[in-house]
Order: structure tokens, then sequence, then C-alpha cells
């Protein structure tokens, strides 16, 4: 069950791998028609070269697995492991949701009602019937509030990972 994690979310980021590159250069002028209020550096964050999404993914990938072995080593006792399973389940809620507002597809909104969600309500009862606890309310909410975090952190992340270094240049201690 705990292995399931990485499988799943392999399954919806295998989704988002090949298409949130794209979909972000087709849809930003349609988002910007829709919403005129957003300042321009909000949308020039939207602009992620496949390598970027590469490296963002793999990233996330990293932690995942590195949930879902703490998962199997502790019998999915790990805080860490139902932290990210839950926020995984959380994830493919937002996909849906995102798709809604969007009105059309986003990136990994096929996978999410097909995979994401059936996976983290199945793997919430497991452990629910075993005995162990996910957390309630609060850790739902904590988690949700983790999640922009993580996903912000590791596209950061990668794109200063992919940005080119200047030669010679000496950074600042």
């Amino acid at each position: 069950m705990t292995w399931g994690l990485l499988a799943a979310w392999v399954a919806n980021d295998l989704e988002e791998l090949a298409t949130m590159a794209g979909w972000a250069r087709s849809a930003r002028p349609r988002l910007q028609e829709r919403f005129p209020k957003v300042p321009e550096r909000v949308w020039a964050r939207m602009d992620l070269s496949q390598r970027d999404v590469d490296v963002a993914i793999g990233l996330m990938g990293g932690v995942v697995a590195a949930a879902s072995a703490d998962g199997a080593r502790t019998g999915g006792r790990s805080p860490f492991f139902r932290t990210v399973l839950v926020g995984f389940g959380l994830h493919g809620a937002v996909h849906m949701v995102q798709s809604l507002a969007y009105r059309g597809y986003t990136p990994g909104v096929a996978t999410a009602p097909a995979v994401v969600v059936p996976y983290s309500l199945w793997a919430v009862r497991r452990l629910k019937t075993a005995g162990i606890e996910i957390g309630g309310v609060g850790a739902a909410a904590a988690t949700l509030a983790l999640l922009p975090v993580a996903v912000a952190g590791v596209h950061g992340l990668a794109h200063r990972l992919n940005r080119p270094h200047r030669r010679g240049a000496r950074t600042a201690a």
C-alpha cells in the first residue's frame, strides 16, 4: 500500500510531464484575458521550459519516493508518509477544481479522478482499518497549506538549477 503512493504519483506525473510545459504556453493568453489584473510577474512564472518541468517533477519524485520508503519502513505509521499521502489526494482534488475553473483540460486532470483520488481514498481506508489515524481536519488543513509551498519550492529550485551559469561569475558569500 505504501509503495502504491509512488506508483500512483508516477501515473499522474507522467501525464504532467507530457503536457505541462506546452499547456502553460498555450493557456497563458486565455488566462491573461480572463484575469487582466494579475501582475505580469505572476504570468512570467508560468513560462516553464520542458527542462524546468522535468527537473521539478524529478525533485518531487524524490520527495514521494522518500515518503513511500518511510511508509514501508514504518508500516504506514510514518507522519511523513501520511502527510504526503493526504497531500497527494488533496492535490488530485485541486487538479479537478483547476480544470473546472479553467473550463477545460489542465495538466494532471485525466489521472486525478482515475488514479490519484481513488488510490488516496483506498490507502487512507487501509490505514484506518489498521488502526492508523491520518490526523483529521487540522492535519488536512496543514497539509493543504504545505502543498503549494512544496510545489513552488520544487519549481523554484528546478528553475534555479536550470538557469544558465555565467562563466567566471562569482557568487556572493
